[in-house]
């Protein structure tokens, strides 16, 4: 059972759908990508494969090995920027070096923030060249791929474009308080589209587009609260990829000298909400129960887990990498960094 592989089914049934009323179809296969493509793009007699970005050290080799089985074909990779509004060396320091402090960060990207970074990739305009299928394909079920179905439908969580629209128009008219309300566990005040965001069912430009319209047009604070919470999720992206060390030790590199009693009752008790502390073991719950959890709840139980209960980070963030639907290694990596106060910034 993992409720991010139902989401990523939900959501691709959907797209071929979408792509089938629009005379196109979508191939869906399950098998390591490096063996698949190659195989498939020689099938369909393809001159290249466009993908997008992927920043993160284990997807970067992936791509690589990609690229070499394509390239023993003469079929070449084309990679682009989608997930993020500014990659890579988009955002550099005077020096031309790399940010490790997020405001400074903050303040060089809004300020290369323009009207093109923000436009939404057409696509309506090109569905006319869409390759006609040459005959229906099927998505494979879940059951076929060995998973289950979880409680996702009971917790009304739903994956797709047509679900994502929906969360992003109610938080919108909610936007005004989110600087206060988000600081509240038990307040509707998050926008919860951060499993979206991970998995591509909302456009990050349109989303950023809306946040920054709002800041200006009203001087909105909770979308320019907001809009400065997409920029930390570029900024985490940014870190990955440049210091890919970071995925599996201390962003500083002194602090791998840390010795952590590591108690492994106490770690129980933590993974297992019996701490005794009614706020963390409440946040544990929630995980455990939903695969989801408050950004402010992360904050405490990452703290209390490193700090008071002296616990390497990298047990907390692999018990998340398990557990949240919305993981995603840059963002989880950098919070649990930061809270162990072995990161940047």
């Amino acid at each position: 059972r993992d409720r991010r592989v139902e989401f990523i089914y939900q959501s691709i049934a959907e797209l071929k759908q979408s792509l089938n009323q629009l005379g196109g179809e979508l191939i869906v296969r399950h098998a390591r990508a490096d063996q698949t493509l190659p195989a498939l793009a020689r099938e369909l007699k393809v001159d290249a494969v466009f993908a997008n970005e992927d920043y993160e050290p284990m997807a970067i080799a992936r791509d690589a090995r990609v690229r070499d089985a394509l390239r023993e074909h003469d079929i070449g990779l084309h990679s682009f920027k989608d997930t993020v509004i500014f990659e890579k060396d988009e955002i550099l320091t005077q020096a031309g070096g790399t940010y490790s402090v997020f405001t400074p960060y903050k303040n060089a990207w809004l300020k290369k923030l323009d009207d093109f970074q923000l436009k939404p990739y057409p696509v309506a305009k090109y569905a006319k060249h869409l390759a006609k299928p040459a005959r229906k394909e099927e998505v494979p079920t879940l059951a076929s791929l060995g998973f289950e179905p979880t409680n996702l439908k009971a917790l009304g969580i739903e994956g797709g474009e047509a679900a994502a629209a929906k969360l992003r128009d109610d938080f919108i008219s909610r936007i005004d308080d989110y600087k206060e309300a988000r600081d509240y566990p038990a307040v509707k005040g998050v926008s919860y589209l951060s499993v979206h965001n991970r998995f591509g069912t909302i456009s990050i430009r349109k989303l950023a587009s809306l946040a920054h319209a709002e800041t200006l047009r009203r001087k909105n604070i909770g979308a320019e609260t907001w809009l400065s919470e997409l920029v930390w999720r570029d900024f985490y992206f940014q870190i990955i990829y440049h210091h890919p060390h970071a995925a599996t030790s201390a962003f500083r590199p002194e602090y791998d000298a840390i010795r952590w009693p590591n108690d492994r009752e106490l770690f129980a008790a933590w993974c297992e909400a019996r701490t005794g502390y009614p706020i963390i073991d409440a946040a544990m719950r929630q995980i455990n129960d939903t695969g989801y959890m408050h950004n402010r709840l992360r904050m405490i139980v990452a703290s209390f887990l490193t700090k008071d209960l002296l616990i390497d980070w990298r047990y907390g963030e692999k018990y998340f990498a398990d557990n949240l639907n919305d993981f995603d290694l840059s963002a989880n990596n950098g919070g649990w960094q930061w809270a162990a106060s072995t990161g940047c910034d």
